[in-house]
């Protein structure tokens, strides 16, 4: 009985180093950083560091002519500057995880905007932190966590869309400085899902959606940021973009799993033959314990 006891718990643990390595290789496998490639190497190993990522991960580097390539339409030379700075690290998630986005050392953007700029490139499920060793804007940073997604997933987004998300999160930045980050993400987002579900492309049809939801909103623009906001939409309403997704990638499942995971509780507490079932185990387990120290 001993030896079988100890045959089983040997490939018990024989198990459980491989499924652990496996484990291992396929997260590494479904993470990658992107640095900035004008920081030091100390400061790039600082990031990797912060990021608390596993030392084999996949790193990349972004470079201000990558960065310059898709925001110099849209925001002025002194944020994006001649440096590139920002770093982000991306992971893989199971499909309807959604997007999670964390920011640090940020100063222009917030991870709400992050988010739906990134959900207007077609990214999906996915994990991301923004840094940067010391306080930075933050828009260039959409252009290492969009390469670095591309490198984890095998997922290859268009220059369209690379195009429209950061002139995205860079308007709405820029709106955020005039009328208050929350206020230009909300009114960005509420249009940009008006458009979506009734795939609009008309200007003025464009324009009165902004119109009204900035009134809905109790938010006054002017006419250069109404014409700036219609622009926006135009482009966004050129891609193949489904409302569904754009929801589902902003909510993620958190509160399905918790719904899911209430009910399992209350059938396990409502139902004898589980408490039984339960009850078992827990007594098979105590005479294993017993068999082998007892």
């Amino acid at each position: 009985m001993k030896k079988i006891i100890s045959l089983f718990l040997a490939v018990l643990v024989s198990l459980s180093f491989i499924s652990t390595g496996v484990v291992k290789a396929d997260k590494i496998e479904n993470i990658v950083i992107s640095l900035g490639d004008d920081l030091s190497s100390n400061q790039k190993q600082d990031m990797i560091n912060r990021f608390e990522a596993d030392p084999e991960s996949r790193v990349i580097t972004v470079t201000n002519k990558e960065e310059r390539k898709y925001l110099g339409d849209y925001v002025s030379e002194d944020l994006i500057g001649t440096r590139a700075i920002s770093c982000s690290y991306v992971e893989e998630l199971d499909d309807g995880s959604g997007i999670v986005v964390e920011t640090s050392n940020v100063t222009w953007v917030t991870p709400e905007m992050v988010k739906n700029a990134l959900v207007t490139a077609g990214v999906k499920d996915a994990k991301v932190k923004v840094s940067a060793p010391f306080k930075v804007s933050g828009t260039a940073a959409l252009t290492g966590v969009i390469k670095a997604f591309e490198i984890a997933t095998g997922v290859k987004v268009s220059e369209k869309e690379k195009k429209v998300a950061n002139e995205e999160i860079a308007k709405t930045g820029e709106l955020g400085q005039e009328i208050g980050k929350d206020s230009a993400t909300e009114l960005i987002r509420g249009v940009k899902e008006v458009v979506v579900e009734n795939k609009i492309k008309d200007p003025e049809v464009i324009r009165e959606t902004v119109e009204e939801k900035a009134r809905e909103l109790n938010i006054n623009l002017n006419e250069e940021q109404f014409n700036k906001i219609v622009e926006l939409m135009k482009n966004i309403g050129s891609l193949n973009l489904d409302l569904n997704s754009i929801k589902n990638q902003l909510g993620g499942i958190s509160e399905k799993v918790g719904n899911i995971s209430n009910k399992v509780t209350d059938a396990v507490n409502n139902s004898e033959e589980a408490k039984g079932f339960l009850a078992k185990i827990e007594q098979l387990i105590r005479e294993l314990i017993d068999k082998l120290f007892g």
